[in-house]
C-alpha cells in the first residue's frame, strides 16, 4: 500500500517514514501542501497523511482542493491543535480521521488501517490463488508446506500480482506503484524482487507462478 506523508518537520517525517517503511508500507514524503498537491495529481496513492499547519498551502486547503477536485483518497490529518473547533474544521472538509499530536506509533497505525480498510478489503483479509495464501494482516505467504513472512517490496509486490492474477503488470507500473516516482532504484530492481518470490513460491511447492511476458510484464498464473 502506497501512503503520501505531507510533514513539515523534516525529522517528524523521517521518523514517520521509517515506521511506516516497517509496516510495508510504501511512503511519499513531501513538505509543503503545494508539493502534496503535485503529488496527488498523479492519483497513486492508497491514503495520504496531512499535517494542518504547513507552508505555501496548508492541510485543510489541500483537502478542499482534492476533495473539490472528486478525489476520495482517504485521508488522515495530523495537527498540533486538538481543539474541538480545529477537528470539525477538518472533518466538514472531508477528512476520514484526525490525530493530535503528540501520538504513539501504534494508534496511528490503526488509524490508517481503519481509513483505508474499504480500499484494501481488509475484512477479508487474505488473498488466495491455488494452494498459495497471502495474508495482509501478517504479511505471509503460505501453503500446506510451510510459510514464509515476506519482506515489504515483496509483499506489495505479490499482493499486486494477487490482486490481479493472470493480468499482466509490467516493470514501470511496479516502480511507479511501490517504488513511486522519486526512488532512485533502477527499473531492473523489478526482477530482482520477481526472483526473491520466485525462490520462495518453488520452495514453499505452491502451485502457482510468475510468468514473464517479454517486453511486456509479469503475471501470476497458476499452474494446472
Amino acid at each position: 500500500m502506497r501512503l503520501l506523508l505531507a510533514e513539515d518537520e523534516k525529522p517528524l517525517s523521517k521518523a514517520l517514514t521509517a515506521i511506516l517503511e516497517r509496516n510495508n508500507y510504501s511512503v511519499d514524503a513531501v513538505y509543503d501542501g503545494e508539493e502534496a498537491l503535485e503529488y496527488l495529481d498523479a492519483d497513486n496513492y492508497d491514503g495520504v497523511i496531512l499535517d494542518i499547519m504547513m507552508p505555501k498551502v496548508d492541510g485543510i486547503t489541500v483537502l478542499k482542493t482534492i476533495r473539490n477536485r472528486g478525489n476520495l483518497i482517504p485521508v488522515l490529518l495530523l495537527t498540533a491543535k486538538s481543539e474541538v473547533d480545529d477537528k470539525v474544521a477538518g472533518l466538514d472538509a472531508g477528512a476520514n480521521d484526525y490525530l493530535a499530536k503528540p501520538f504513539h506509533s501504534k494508534e496511528l497505525l490503526a488509524r490508517i488501517r481503519a481509513m483505508t480498510r474499504t480500499q484494501t478489503a481488509q475484512a477479508d483479509s487474505k488473498l488466495q490463488i491455488g494452494n498459495g495464501t497471502l495474508d495482509r494482516a501478517t504479511f505471509e505467504l503460505s501453503t500446506p508446506a510451510g510459510n514464509f513472512r515476506l519482506a515489504n517490496k515483496e509483499f506489495q509486490m505479490l499482493e499486486l500480482m494477487m490482486s490481479n492474477p493472470s493480468h499482466l503488470i509490467s516493470a514501470e507500473r511496479f516502480m511507479e506503484k511501490i517504488w513511486g516516482y522519486d526512488s532512485e532504484a533502477e527499473v531492473n530492481v523489478v526482477w530482482v524482487y520477481i526472483s526473491y518470490l520466485r525462490k520462495k513460491l518453488t520452495a514453499l511447492h505452491a502451485n502457482i507462478q510468475i510468468k514473464a511476458t517479454r517486453n511486456v510484464g509479469y503475471s501470476l498464473e497458476e499452474v494446472k
